[in-house]
């Protein structure tokens, strides 16, 4: 059985992974959106690197849940025909366990340089402008999809649904294309689909069969039903 699990937020949101927006949905007087834009770096490459900083900064407060931890055992039984495909920027998964992970937004542990356009594995501040450690130049960003940029491997997510025999999405709003029509695009090529959600999705009609509660309950187990335990 070949399966296709998309992540989201909510699955991340259960290891405490901060949102860094306040209850205005301000980040220190910047509405989000405004530091994930192109447009935004441009203008105010400090503030952007500021925020980003301190995203990653908040990763060693996180840890893996037990829905993360449950998609890693479900690797060990699955191998190459399981693909985590996650829209969260976090090292969660990984951390987990799992090896198999796609990230369609990018990585907080990661910079690309805008001059060689080459991806470097990054722990620390960009704030303060670090050369390229391919080419040299000070003109590293956060390796994360902005609002505006084409997602990371879209070719091989979609083939990835074209052959599966099971499509799941984890915690997801089902707001944000193109990862919201994915149900439908695994369903056009025969997969059964399952949502397990904290709530009703914008798109949980779509879905074969939906299960709403936390992930760190539904994923592990939906995993153990799945493995026959």
């Amino acid at each position: 059985m070949k399966v296709v699990v998309l992540t989201g937020a909510g699955i991340s949101a259960e290891s405490g992974v901060p949102t860094f927006r306040d209850a205005d949905g301000l980040w220190e007087g910047h509405h989000v959106e405004d530091v994930a834009t192109p447009e935004a770096y441009d203008a105010q490459p400090f503030v952007v690197h500021r925020f980003y900083d301190a995203r990653r900064k908040a990763l060693a407060a996180v840890a893996p849940n037990p829905a993360h931890h449950a998609l890693a055992r479900l690797e060990e039984a699955l191998g190459d025909d399981l693909l985590v495909v996650t829209q969260n920027i976090d090292d969660l998964h990984e951390r987990a366990g799992s090896s198999r992970v796609l990230h369609m937004h990018g990585e907080l542990l990661s910079a690309v340089c805008r001059a060689c356009r080459s991806r470097s594995r990054w722990e620390r501040d960009l704030a303060d402008l670090p050369p390229c450690p391919r080419c040299g130049t000070p003109d590293l960003r956060p390796d994360v999809v902005w609002f505006g940029e084409i997602p990371y491997e879209m070719d091989r997510i979609y083939l990835a649904l074209e052959s599966a025999d099971l499509f799941v999405s984890i915690g997801t709003s089902g707001a944000v294309y193109p990862a919201a029509g994915f149900v439908q695009q695994a369903a056009a090529y025969g997969a059964r689909t399952l949502e397990l959600n904290l709530q009703v999705s914008e798109v949980t009609t779509l879905f074969d069969e939906t299960r709403h509660g936390r992930a760190g309950e539904l994923v592990p187990a939906w995993v153990e039903e799945l493995l026959g335990r």
